[in-house]
């Protein structure tokens, strides 16, 4: 059976030496998130999640929802643990203390939510819908409906979720049909369906509040007349108490690949109650809020299962005996070594390895970015850090999803026939992390929007910072003799990429469907010259680390050596994302539609 321990030591070393996470204090507003509170917190973590979470994992798998009789329950241990999570203040320790929240930095929650993630993904969706429906509604509600709501969201007792899709549209929600009517006392009366809406509905909270897309009897037709609404499932009066059931009602809980103890709900709003959030037809404004918070958290899951699947993986291979190595026994005294020894499960190993690391260091980076564009006194650098986060949101959803998915079939494979045995959980991973690839915009939407809108907005400016950083690094350390064999693979995969971005933008400008031909292509290189850039920059800090003894654990020359794996054995990669961008969409477009 699967287990997990929260990767502690890597995320201090993340947090704390490659990311500068003690200077978190100098920040405004930040000034006691020194590592004496903050390193706590994380052990306190690590004990909920493997205590509580992680044995919930197969047996909610196994047991799913259920709904009978117009009500959800989650699998049995749910609500305990969820009343645990609850009281111990984890719903709200990246909120604003305003409204009851305790005003951690992203740069420590994003590690809570990676823990949560690798414990149990179905469990994290809960709290995690009820984060991005806060961060929506704390931007664009007004005041009256954020004190209502947001104590309540932040303290856990009611969750929320967000309602996009409709049966007959998912990305272009331009098509949606759900009406809402205006009512003489302010409100407004929503009609229509949604499907696909993760925590729907369930027995964790007292209420549920959904943020609903949906068209005004005045609305212009496509994207541009969509409004936000908020619609409770239980009224809520004006002492706070709960009032009559609103006309929000589950219709059927849908039977999936994966995530099974999260409840995806067919909802359906029947003249339901709602209030307007943010203005009429602006709509997708506000939802993005959400959106790119859930974009941002969809990433930290295909990161979480990786980093749960490797632990199964190398804990399985040093047990598992089979064969010998190629060079002669490594254990004489037993009837055969531990396939950890030979060279093919050793690539599958270090590949999840790398992955699951370098994502965390691309993902602390990015949290330190949303810190610096909440805290930052200087507003030069809250803009640098707001730039750096707008043009990763995509790439992180997409990669870390991505490189999940291979890790978590990566993780099967070593197992072997085993792992296809659902006793063992590995494979539960590989059907918990294929959904991640797909909601919250599908990795192929996350490359066009990298590579058809982040490109070339504001003229480059984006793009620009984020090379900037790169460049400076490069040209600061290229004469180092020690590092040389980190520097130097990055610096010819930045060349490639710079030369891709000059090629998309070109090729782009006559003729759009080049952008689309090569987004996902771009995606990845992209993606892949950012983690060099992380494993770079690790090198750096753990190479001074491992001499005159400073070592005694091996951490150090471990990090080193994953690095070198990821430069000379994964960046590879970027070559060939190079040559199919230059080749072009031709073989792409041209291909009789018949013929598919």
């Amino acid at each position: 059976m699967a287990t997990y321990k929260a990767p502690l030591r890597d995320m201090r070393f993340v947090l704390y030496e490659l990311h500068a996470g003690a200077t978190l204090a100098q920040l405004p507003g930040l000034e006691e998130m020194t590592p004496d509170l903050l390193d706590p917190i994380l052990d306190e973590a690590a004990k909920l999640c493997e205590e509580v979470l992680v044995p919930l994992n197969r047996s909610g798998d196994e047991e799913g929802c259920t709904f009978e009789n117009g009500v959800v329950r989650t699998p049995k241990g749910f609500q305990e643990a969820y009343r645990t999570f609850r009281e111990g203040g984890w719903t709200s320790i990246g909120c604003d203390p305003k409204y009851g929240g305790q005003g951690l930095p992203h740069s420590l929650t994003v590690l809570i939510d990676e823990m949560v993630c690798s414990a149990n993904v179905s469990f994290a969706l809960y709290p995690g819908l009820s984060q991005g429906a806060y961060v929506a509604l704390s931007a664009y509600a007004s005041d009256a409906l954020k004190e209502r709501y947001l104590p309540k969201l932040v303290a856990g007792v009611w969750s929320g979720t967000m309602c996009l899709t409709e049966p007959h549209c998912g990305t272009d929600l331009g098509l949606l049909r759900t009406k809402a009517a205006p009512q003489a006392d302010g409100s407004y009366r929503l009609t229509g369906t949604k499907i696909f809406i993760s925590a729907g509905d369930h027995d964790l909270t007292e209420n549920i509040v959904h943020l609903v897309l949906a068209r005004l009897p005045d609305a212009p037709p496509g994207i541009g007349g969509v409004s936000l609404f908020l619609v409770p499932k239980f009224l809520v009066r004006d002492d706070g108490a709960l009032g009559p059931r609103n006309g929000v009602a589950c219709g059927s809980i849908e039977h999936k690949m994966g995530i099974k103890a999260s409840a995806t709900c067919v909802i359906n709003f029947d003249d339901a109650t709602g209030w307007l959030v943010g203005e009429p037809h602006k709509g997708m404004r506000a939802m993005f809020a959400m959106m790119n918070t859930e974009r941002l958290a969809v990433g930290v899951q295909g990161l979480g299962l990786a980093e749960a699947s490797y632990q199964g993986a190398v804990a399985y291979a040093r047990e598992r005996l089979q064969g010998r190595a190629a060079t002669g026994a490594k254990c004489p005294d037993r009837p055969a070594d531990p396939i950890i020894v030979h060279p093919d499960v050793r690539r599958m190993l270090l590949t999840q390895r790398a992955y699951a690391e370098g994502c965390r260091a691309l993902g602390v980076w990015i949290a330190r970015a949303l810190d610096e564009q909440q805290h930052d006194p200087d507003p030069a650098r809250r803009a640098a850090a707001a730039d750096l986060v707008a043009l990763l949101t995509p790439v992180v959803k997409a990669l870390f999803t991505d490189l999940g998915f291979e890790a978590a079939h990566l993780g099967v494979q070593v197992f072997g026939g085993h792992g296809y045995i659902r006793e063992h959980g590995m494979e539960q991973y590989v059907r918990d992390c294929r959904i991640t690839q797909l909601y919250e915009g599908t990795n192929g939407i996350q490359a066009l929007d990298l590579a058809g809108r982040k490109l070339p907005a504001d003229g480059g400016r984006l793009v620009r910072r984020f090379f900037a950083a790169i460049a400076g690094f490069i040209t600061a350390n290229k004469a180092r003799q020690e590092l040389s064999s980190f520097i130097e693979p990055l610096s010819e995969t930045f060349d490639r990429l710079q030369r891709a971005t000059e090629h998309v933008v070109r090729a782009g400008t006559a003729n759009p469907e080049e952008i689309g031909a090569a987004a996902s292509d771009y995606l990845r290189l992209f993606g892949l010259t950012a983690l060099a850039f992380m494993w770079a920059r690790a090198a750096d800090v753990a190479l001074p680390k491992t001499k005159n003894g400073g070592d005694p654990d091996g951490f150090y020359k471990a990090k080193l050596g994953t690095a070198r794996f990821f430069m000379e054995r994964l960046l590879p990669q970027s070559s060939a994302a190079f040559a199919a961008i230059a080749a072009g969409g031709r073989s792409l477009m041209e291909f009789d539609d018949a013929a598919l």
